[in-house]
């Protein structure tokens, strides 16, 4: 191996900076989308769902490369056990914090509880050559895709990301898929190391627009557990001052259900499967209690159920807006 950086990689402390003004924006989307000043699903689907992806993956692609530069020559246990009894102590606070606040989506296993598991898991490719490293990497993304089954459905397993349904959290990040990100930030500096491209990187040095950034990317644990709180008391002051103007329920919940039907199927089917839901939801008295996120197992199951009994009813041409639902039932 020739890594022997002399200083640290200032472009790396600014991509990471990069990533955080990122997930800065998308979490001011999210916290406008929570007080009512965008629609219900906005950061769930379209481009922002590709850009809070995008996100994470970048963020954890650089944990790995961080791994190697920083244990390639040998782990530092010292500064490995430190660093991750920060960010599994951080991890925690976030779990309490989210259960306290929010207990319908609290956060179990959210981007930092993937960071401590993967920074251990990526300890064992320090020395595996990159393509294999690569090859790994690939199947632990595509594993959600062929794995799922229903033995991982028990909450104890939610962590391994092999679900057949995706546990209600506000920050998911399982075991698989994710993992995959960080070996391949593993492999990538792994390669710039073979290729002798680590030197030269070291060297480089931004420009003093990029201080801000690199600031933030050397601090990125606290700036990331500050970041959202004060995103939400600034949001929250600003609905003080001019409170959003909310639209009916049922016009939230429809908007909500198109939004998120869209990204799988298309032509009519969105309104009319939205419309049978919704219907479904209102004569079962469920509607208020669903916007208003009180999602327990009952409640859970029983969406599953109406989901999959107006999935079934509107590939089958049934009516949307009015009767014929109550035909085939919904798991009554």
């Amino acid at each position: 191996m020739r890594t022997k950086l002399v200083s640290r990689i200032a472009a790396l402390d600014v991509a990471r900076g990069v990533a955080l003004l990122a997930m800065a924006v998308y979490h001011c989307a999210w916290d406008l989308e929570f007080f009512g000043y965008l629609d219900g699903g906005t950061t769930e689907t379209g481009g922002w769902r590709l850009f809070a992806r995008a996100i994470a993956s970048s963020f954890l692609l650089l944990v790995g490369v961080s791994l190697f530069l920083a244990h390639a020559n040998g782990i530092r246990w010292p500064a490995f056990l430190r660093r991750l009894g920060l960010v599994a102590a951080a991890a925690g606070a976030i779990t309490l914090a989210t259960w306290l606040v929010m207990p319908e989506g609290f956060i179990f296993f959210g981007i930092l509880h993937q960071i401590a598991l993967a920074s251990v898991i990526g300890l064992l490719f320090l020395r595996v050559p990159a393509p294999l490293t690569i090859l790994v990497a690939a199947a632990v993304i595509a594993a959600p895709h062929y794995l799922r089954a229903a033995a991982f459905d028990h909450p104890a397993l939610w962590w391994v990301g092999l679900s057949t349904v995706d546990p209600q959290s506000n920050d998911y990040v399982p075991l698989f898929p994710w993992t995959g990100a960080v070996l391949f930030g593993v492999a990538v500096a792994r390669l710039a190391d073979d290729l002798g491209l680590l030197g030269p990187l070291s060297a480089v040095r931004p420009g003093r627009w990029s201080v801000p950034l690199g600031f933030a990317g050397r601090h990125s644990l606290i700036v990331y557990l500050l970041h959202q709180p004060l995103l939400i008391a600034l949001v929250w002051s600003f609905a003080q001052l001019f409170p959003p103007h909310y639209p009916p329920a049922e016009a939230r919940f429809v908007q909500a259900c198109e939004a998120t039907c869209a990204e799988t199927r298309e032509g009519d089917f969105c309104p009319r499967y939205c419309g049978c839901v919704l219907r479904r939801l209102s004569d079962e008295g469920r509607l208020d209690d669903l916007l208003a996120g009180e999602q327990d197992a009952e409640m859970q199951a029983r969406l599953n159920d109406i989901a999959g009994a107006c999935s079934f009813e509107t590939d089958m041409g049934g009516p949307s807006g009015e009767g014929g639902a109550d035909e085939g039932g919904a798991g009554e």
